[in-house]
């Protein structure tokens, strides 16, 4: 249910990390690592499936407005992921 702004005490702009901030520039991440990153988790740490998704859910817009920043390796094997890095 939308609610009026001036029910909030304080409203702050959205504003991402670049991706720069977020990686190292020599590793290659999952698209499940970089979500945990994103939200400054480690990126090894287990989650579940529900809390996963929704930071999956941020993460791939995320890194669609940033593909100029991207480079990707095919994986090992058709049931593992991806890995992106910086450019």
């Amino acid at each position: 249910m939308p609610r009026p702004k001036e029910a909030f005490e304080r409203t702050q702009p959205l504003a991402f990390k670049s991706p720069e901030e977020v990686l190292e520039a020599e590793m290659m991440y999952t698209t499940y690592e970089i979500a945990r990153l994103l939200q400054g988790l480690d990126p090894g740490r287990d989650l579940d499936a529900e809390t996963e998704s929704v930071l999956l859910d941020w993460a791939i817009p995320w890194m669609m407005i940033n593909a100029e920043s991207f480079v990707f390796a095919a994986p090992a094997a058709d049931d593992e992921p991806g890995y992106y890095g910086l450019e």
